[in-house]
């Protein structure tokens, strides 16, 4: 294993780990039965971005394996990661509230069903 990229290792898993806690502490701090139908779908559309993100992360990594790490320094590389992290948010966002995948609206109808709104 190459020790010098060990810290890029830590800091994804430590991202990772508090981005999902993060949506893990909203969703259970929330009691759903008493939500309004537009905070249910808020609910549902902020997961469907959250999995969208994940899911264009991991399509990022398959390219990022063929860039060249000795071309540009470890602050560039930091400051391009983070806004291809910023970047591949706000496209999740953008494409969930235009209907993107029509996940959320499923879930939503699911838990309509389930918490008789």
């Amino acid at each position: 294993m190459d020790v010098t990229n060990l810290g890029a290792y830590a800091d994804f898993y430590t991202e990772q780990y508090s981005s999902s806690s993060k949506l893990k502490e909203n969703m259970n701090n929330t009691d759903y039965s008493k939500a309004t139908e537009d905070e249910l779908l808020g609910a549902c559309k902020e997961f469907e971005a959250y999995f969208l993100e994940q899911v264009l992360k991991g399509m990022q990594k398959t390219v990022d394996c063929f860039k060249d790490e000795d071309q540009s320094s470890n602050y560039t590389n930091s400051m391009q990661d983070f806004f291809k992290d910023q970047t591949l948010e706000e496209v999740a966002k953008q494409s969930t509230e235009s209907n993107g995948l029509g996940l959320a609206q499923s879930l939503y109808e699911q838990m309509k069903r389930n918490y008789s709104l």
